[in-house]
């Protein structure tokens, strides 16, 4: 299936500090792509010049079919947008605001339906200035979906949500996806990715260091994990293979009379891949990196 977004060779210079360097990937209909990395990796430059704010340095970008630097009318009224943070009419109520957000798109979704799929029923009469921090992202989710966009970028979409409204926010993202929409996400949130993402791809320096599907992603090293105990000595390997390394194993184990207690096969998590694949800058800006244990 051609790909609704095609980024090759992406680059992004920001005065002389090259921000994206040479950045490549592609999304398919009904996808569901994450963008990881720390602070600076790039991720939201990336996703800003996908949006078309600002131009690119270099590189080729094409967003359902147009270069988004042009600007055309047809590509804005077909994409939704949450960006990490959006200014409110302060005044305007949450139903002016998704209203209004609405009446830019030729076939909007209905305000009301709209304003409930992302939990903020209730609240309709609200004043933006009166919400709190989640509402006001409930509200930025709320008016990216409006519009029935075939492809939404949601930059970090669930900062500020309690756990339970993070929850509800990722039945919404489903639900789109089951509705055939096409997301790109950039979140901080590793559990976040892996429970959404139908691919990820890992961003440090500007770079993608890691690509695929969150449960086949490896690190640098060996992809599988064996860990077993024998004659009282715990003991860890990694292989490629682990079919060939459990038959030695196993028959070695028989042939001295022994057992192999607790044995487990597992591969490295999302977390322990991203940690090692950024380790650098992870050290450098711990505080930001939700969802990864410390």
């Amino acid at each position: 299936m051609a790909a609704i977004l095609e980024v090759r060779s992406l680059v992004k210079y920001f005065g002389r500090r090259k921000v994206v360097d040479g950045v490549s990937f592609e999304v398919h209909p009904g996808e569901i792509v994450g963008l990881l990395g720390p602070n600076g990796a790039g991720k939201t430059t990336t996703v800003e010049v996908l949006e078309g704010y600002p131009k690119r340095s270099g590189g080729q970008v094409a967003v359902l079919g147009h270069d988004p630097e042009d600007g055309a009318r047809e590509l804005k009224q077909r994409i939704g947008i949450v960006l990490q943070s959006t200014g409110f009419y302060p005044h305007a109520t949450v139903r002016e605001s998704v209203e209004l957000m609405g009446s830019f798109y030729p076939r909007p979704r209905d305000p009301v339906e709209t304003i409930a799929l992302v939990g903020l029923d209730g609240q309709e009469d609200k004043r933006a200035s009166r919400l709190s921090g989640g509402q006001r992202r409930r509200l930025d989710l709320a008016l990216a979906l409006v519009g029935d966009a075939e492809l939404i970028f949601l930059d970090e979409p669930t900062t500020g949500f309690d756990p339970a409204a993070r929850r509800a926010a990722w039945d919404v993202v489903r639900s789109l996806k089951q509705l055939g929409k096409t997301l790109l996400l950039t979140t901080h949130y590793l559990d976040e990715a892996q429970a959404l993402a139908d691919r990820v791809a890992i961003v440090k320096d500007g770079r993608i260091v890691a690509e695929g599907p969150p449960a086949e992603l490896s690190p640098g090293r060996a992809a599988y994990r064996v860990a077993y105990t024998r004659a009282g000595r715990r003991f860890e390997h990694e292989t490629d293979d682990p079919t060939e390394l459990l038959n030695r194993l196993t028959a070695d184990a028989l042939a001295a009379g022994e057992r192999l207690e607790g044995l487990t096969v597992g591969r490295p998590t999302l977390e322990e891949i991203y940690l090692e694949l950024t380790a650098d800058a992870a050290t450098a800006e711990p505080e930001r990196l939700e969802g990864v244990a410390r």
